[in-house]
């Protein structure tokens, strides 16, 4: 194995030559990028290097280093923001039943201090329900209420599990080691879950696969 370091700025990153991830500032292909597994501050330190805009997230990092491979010397296509329509300030109302859900809304302590008063100290946001929030503007509090009660109801049913969202790769992946592995550790999914991640993976997507046990032999 060939192994080395790369420093930029005050930040050193590990490089190998072997089959394994390569550092990020040696890619020079959209199709070497798209390989592998990349971590949002490798994504962060590639988009400076190549000069375009960091912030964001992950997706949108790579979305972005995509463009500039693929489309050498071309400007990255200009997305005009939304702008809000309303000025209702979230985090200050007083919050009823009947305040509607706007597209400014947020969950601060405000918002989520005012659904456990309704349904109590066992509310919490999760992505369902805070997609369900997002997507529903117009609607009142009171049917958000009942969108979460409804949420919740689902855990009684034995089959049920919470889709996960496919920027998280790894609940997925742990998800599906435990479906696969009833007697292992957390430690053995994480170790697992390191070594996939560092080989090459179709446009940088981890899933799980029973092979990968084998790194715990490692």
């Amino acid at each position: 194995m060939i192994s080395g370091k790369i420093s930029l700025g005050n930040t050193e990153w590990s490089m190998s030559i072997d089959g394994l991830k390569p550092n990020i500032l040696t890619v020079k292909t959209n199709a070497d990028f798209k390989k592998w597994y990349w971590l949002k501050e490798e994504l962060v330190v590639y988009c400076k290097h190549l000069g375009i805009s960091y912030t964001g997230g992950k997706f949108e990092l790579q979305e972005r280093i995509s463009f500039v491979l693929e489309n050498p010397g071309k400007p990255l296509p200009k997305s005009k923001p939304k702008k809000p329509s309303s000025k209702f300030n979230w985090a200050k109302e007083k919050l009823s039943l009947n305040t509607l859900i706007t597209d400014t809304v947020s969950f601060g302590p405000n918002f989520r201090n005012f659904m456990k008063s309704q349904v109590g100290d066992h509310f919490y946001c999760h992505s369902d329900f805070m997609d369900w929030v997002n997507l529903n503007a117009g609607k009142t509090l009171a049917d958000a209420v009942v969108a979460w009660n409804r949420f919740e109801k689902r855990k009684e049913d034995p089959g049920f599990k919470r889709v996960i969202r496919p920027h998280n790769m790894f609940n997925q992946y742990l998800r599906d080691f435990f479906e696969d592995n009833k007697g292992l550790t957390l430690k053995d999914a994480k170790k697992c879950w390191s070594g996939k991640k560092s080989e090459q993976n179709l446009d940088g997507k981890v899933i799980y696969e029973t092979k990968d046990l084998s790194y715990l032999e490692i």
